[in-house]
């Protein structure tokens, strides 16, 4: 897993699949709720807060080098979240009836 927020990146790696989202689930959770009680400020251009990612969390695997298969959500200056597929060119997600971003991740990753 990769988080990028702020200036910062951080990374862990996780041996399964349902470890690594419940940490992406909660880095997620709390990067939102930061970003929505304190929205970025840009001095130099006017920019929503919706129209800002303060954040990226990414998975890539299972192999170390090369992965086969990249999601992640942006954490918005709002605090919304947008799922997504892809490295590259990435694919926003769409969530079924009744399905939250994170169970929207899990079935863009395979891991229904």
């Amino acid at each position: 897993m990769t988080v990028r927020a702020d200036a910062r990146v951080e990374h862990a790696r996780f041996d399964a699949l349902d470890p690594a989202l419940d940490a992406l689930k909660a880095r997620v959770t709390a990067l939102a709720d930061d970003a929505e009680r304190r929205p970025p400020q840009t001095p130099l251009k006017r920019y929503s807060p919706a129209d800002q990612v303060v954040a990226r969390v990414e998975l890539a695997g299972p192999e170390r080098r090369l992965a086969s298969r990249h999601a992640g959500i942006d954490v918005r200056g709002d605090g919304s979240s947008e799922p997504y597929a892809g490295r590259v060119r990435r694919k926003l997600l769409e969530a079924a009836p009744g399905e939250d971003i994170f169970a929207a991740l899990r079935r863009a990753l395979g891991g229904d």
